[in-house]
């Protein structure tokens, strides 16, 4: 009897039509949306992109494994809330929003700051958000209702409560430090946000005149010399005997002609250079040090935009680059310029606009990290935080010890952010949420003065990105103003993020958590369930290209996110993504160099596998529903097939729940490829085919059922091909969709009987082998004997399925897969045989064609030979001490699979050689 119509397959694969039909299904059902209710939650919160972001190889690997978690938890059967959204990001969004005005012909500085605003919130309603439409493309099963913006009212106010709370914990404070600075967006920016790489430079050797003296120098060596107008000292060391005369004395500036006094310190290196440096404490931080310490003039000669005020004196109006040209030629020309060589030097660089970062002299607002830090790491160290993979912890507590630990600069000069709430008379500040309240405390602190609105001055600086998202857990389930939510969704489940924001917002977040969890939900909530914002954290790596360059648009190694979705469907790239993604480790994505064009391709051998495993599940399906069920009772071959299936699902299931829990991800979808590319499809569904194309029912109803189970398996990884491959195999009723089905629970299954089919699926591997090798016809039938024991006699026997550890089928199985007109037990060696191992018991392979035996032999004896060679070589790697401690976990794990492959192999060949000497 044919399958019901309605579950006939179309003839191909279209990647395009399932995805767009079952994401479109999916949103209509609202399975995506989570409320609470009496199931247990799991929740994750995106790392936010970027509101100008759009997807990139990155995002498609970070959200991959969020859905692969949360889809997950949907099938367990768990409340599985997902909330998606972006961040502002200032620098960046601010320099998008100037740069679009400007080719309006409009300046910033033309505009109110309420103007602007409404520029940049214009840009965000036209540009903002495309990333999370291109995260649907990918297949992401975003809870999209719950969509939140960081600048959003309620999360901005949220923001401003934090700050405010902060600083009357007295961990908020305003003060004058070096910073970083960022010329092209005139801001400053955290240490963090510096990138810094190392580059070519020149080291200019600069002799300053000893004050006193006719012709007595000492030369420095600087990189900067457009800085030796805002020098006001010159170190040495005080036990470098070159310069102890010169101690307590004086040497002019050049250029300037400046007396600046020389300084003694031990901080300066007397081997490094020419062991004299000069001070710059306008424009350095450890001069800057020196400088306080010695009590030295700051001389700032740079404006914010990076050019020379009119404090230099020389070079006034010029770029500090242009300025440090026109310097050295006037040094030259006055001959104080002694000597020029060239060094590779650290570079620092604005993480936003890639320009060159300026140490400056800044009035900041800061919070006090020493007490958070400390208690952030706590988290994590006594496992309330758990690492993925756990050596992350070690960064993590290197970020974090007090001596690597910096007080966070949280105001920004820009205008597009969270405005930081303090208002300022004369020299005083007021910290409020609204300025109402501002002005009611300046009004309580000075009765006389009968202050208004408009005599205070709001702070016209905006808050770090950062000091919004470490919020993130807390704020999207607006805990600031009614935390019933929070309260079910806290704290989160998991967290996906790349290892380089580990410090920029993990243990921020942590930091916030710990903070602000008790004041929201209560010391009771707390201690039942915890202050942490997430209790897991899954650490992705970097995607790189062949030569491990991080993929960036800037470098433009990295292939185009979009363009390989249309190539290879979101199936496809997710499975090239993740089948190499182990936790924390970078993953070197194959990106082909176009040989003329020296562009990035947008192909992937490794998406092209994906693509092709779905196409392989499709015509799986296919070639299933094009049998026609019999009412016959299933022969032997057919029931030990499903037996053997149902095991071997049962057994995969548990090793993927492993993985899985572990956090293996990527192990745990090549663990499904293997089984049903390998097991199901070549071996399984090969087996039970027809000739006659007629198929028992029970055995189809098997298949079927197995078949459900591996496709609810896959769907997190996959979810498209899954959801169209689940339909397809039977009749569904309203509601009834793949991706809310029920996860396989790990049935018992005969361990004994997989043993033994893989011994059987070895058989016919060699005896495949055998015929590559000897060009022997696929379909040519051969014999094939084995040594008569009583294991070969459970397996093979007569009586296969009547004693221990037995079955039917096998001598079928063979004699199908092997494609053999004969299969037996034997006493003796046949004539013109090639023997081989069967467990324990020797096989010997029936050719029809005169076998050379000594000339056999001399083959085991080298491969022998070589495989001793080649597992000494193993074992020498294995036992060097060095070697082990320092090699990847997974790089001494390969090699001791190697070692125990080839130990195998080697007592395999020895045994054979010496039953057939």
């Amino acid at each position: 009897m044919p399958a019901p119509e309605g579950n006939r397959t179309p003839q191909a694969y279209s990647a395009a039509d399932v995805e767009h039909k079952w994401y479109q299904h999916w949103l209509a059902k609202n399975y995506f949306h989570s409320e609470p209710d009496e199931r247990e939650p799991f929740t994750i919160v995106i790392p936010p992109p970027n509101v100008t972001g759009v997807l990139h190889m990155g995002h498609m690997l970070n959200n991959t494994i969020q859905d692969i978690l949360i889809r997950k938890a949907r099938l367990d059967g768990r409340n599985a809330c997902w909330v998606p959204g972006t961040d502002h990001a200032s620098i960046a969004t601010e320099a998008k929003v100037v740069q679009r005005l400007r080719e309006k012909g409009i300046k910033k500085s033309d505009l109110t700051r309420e103007e602007f605003l409404a520029h940049a919130f214009e840009w965000k309603e036209e540009f903002g958000g495309i990333i999370l439409q291109q995260l649907q493309e990918l297949g992401a099963s975003c809870d999209w209702q719950r969509t939140r913006f960081t600048m959003e009212p309620e999360l901005y106010r949220a923001v401003i409560k934090v700050f405010v709370s902060l600083y009357r914990k007295d961990k908020m404070y305003r003060g004058l430090r070096m910073t970083n600075w960022d010329p092209e967006a005139q801001t400053v920016l955290s240490n963090e946000e510096v990138i810094y790489t190392d580059e070519n430079s020149n080291l200019y050797h600069v002799r300053y005149k000893v004050a006193g003296t006719d012709d007595e120098y000492i030369t420095i060596a600087t990189q900067r010399p457009e800085t030796i107008m805002a020098d006001t000292g010159l170190a040495v060391s005080p036990t470098d005997e070159r310069y102890l005369r010169y101690h307590g004395r004086q040497v002019i500036v050049p250029l300037v002609n400046r007396p600046i006094p020389i300084i003694t310190d031990d901080y300066v290196d007397p081997e490094f250079g020419t062991g004299a440096l000069k001070v710059t404490p306008a424009h350095d931080p450890n001069d800057y040090a020196l400088g306080e310490k010695y009590g030295l003039e700051v001389i700032d000669i740079l404006t914010p935009d990076g050019k020379l005020n009119e404090f230099a004196q020389v070079g006034v109006g010029l770029d500090r680059f242009e300025a440090r040209t026109e310097i050295v030629k006037l040094l030259k020309a006055s001959g104080d310029l002694v000597a020029t060589t060239q060094y590779r030097t650290r570079i620092g660089r604005s993480e936003r606009t890639n320009a060159v970062v300026e140490p400056r002299l800044t009035l900041q607002w800061f919070l006090r990290m020493d007490d958070l830090a400390a208690t952030a790491l706590g988290a994590v160290e006594s496992g309330e935080v758990r690492f993925h993979p756990p050596n992350m912890v070690n960064m993590y507590r290197n970020w974090l010890t007090p001596e690597n630990v910096r007080d966070w600069c949280v105001s920004r000069q820009l205008w597009w952010g969270q405005r930081i709430p303090a208002w300022y008379w004369k020299d005083e500040v007021f910290v409020a949420e609204t300025a109402a309240e501002a002005l009611a405390q300046a009004q309580q602190a000075h009765p006389e003065a009968n202050l208004q609105l408009e005599d205070l001055q709001q702070d016209e600086d905006v808050l770090d990105t950062w000091f919004s998202s470490w919020l993130w857990p807390l704020s999207v389930f607006d805990g600031w103003k009614d935390t019933r939510e929070l309260q079910y969704y806290y704290p989160t489940s998991d967290l996906v993020t790349g290892w380089d924001i580990m410090f920029f917002w993990v243990a921020r977040m942590v930091m916030a958590g710990y903070e602000f969890s008790e004041d929201l939900l209560g010391k009771d909530f707390v201690e039942k369930n915890g202050r942490m914002p997430f209790r897991n954290v899954y650490f992705t790596g970097m995607v790189r290209d062949e030569k491990r360059r991080k993929m960036s648009k800037s470098l433009g190694n990295s292939p185009d996110a979009l363009e390989l979705l249309k190539t290879y469907g979101a199936d496809g790239v997710r499975f090239g993504m993740m089948s190499s993604a182990a936790a924390g480790n970078d993953i070197v994505f194959d990106a082909p160099i176009d040989p003329q064009t020296q562009k990035v391709l947008n192909t992937s051998e490794l998406c092209d596998q994906g693509k092709k495993f779905c196409n392989k599940i499709f015509n799986a399906n296919r070639l299933l529903q094009g049998f026609t069920v019999s009412d016959r009772a299933p022969d032997a071959l057919e029931l030990l097939a499903a037996e053997w299936l149902l095991a071997k699902l049962n057994e995969t299931t548990g090793e993927v729940d492993r993985m899985l829990g572990e956090y293996r991800i990527s192990e745990a979808l090549r663990t499904l490829y293997n089984f049903i590319w390998g097991d199901f499809c070549s071996w399984y569904l090969e087996a039970i085919k027809p000739a006659d194309g007629v198929i028992s029912r029970d055995t189809y109803e098997a298949t079927v059922s197995a078949f459900e189970r591996m496709m609810t398996l896959l769907h997190p990884f996959l979810p498209f091909i899954t959801e169209e491959v689940w339909h397809g195999l039977r009749e569904r009723r309203e509601g009834e969709d793949c991706v809310v089905s029920t996860w396989p629970k790990v049935e018992d299954f005969d361990a004994a009987l997989i043993q033994s089919f893989t011994l059987l699926q070895e058989t016919v591997s060699h005896i495949r082998y055998i015929r590559s090798q000897r060009e022997i016809a696929p379909r040519e039938p051969l014999q094939l004997f084995v040594e008569h024991s009583p294991a070969s006699e459970a397996l093979l026997g007569a009586n296969a399925g009547n004693s221990p550890g037995g079955f039917r089928g096998a001598r079928e199985f063979l004699q199908k897969s092997g494609v053999l007109s004969a299969v037996a037990l034997t006493d003796a060696a046949p004539d013109n045989a090639l023997p081989f191992l069967f467990g324990n018991d020797t096989a010997y392979l029936v050719l029809n064609e005169t076998i050379d035996q000594a000339a056999e032999r001399a083959k085991m004896q080298a491969e022998l030979d070589r495989l001793r060679g080649f597992l000494a070589g193993i074992e020498k790697k294995l036992s060097n001490e060095r070697f082990v401690a320092n090699a990847p976990e997974e790089v001494i794990t390969l090699e001791r699979k190697k070692q125990a492959d080839a130990t195998a192999k080697i007592a395999s060949l020895e045994r054979i050689l010496r039953v057939n000497a």
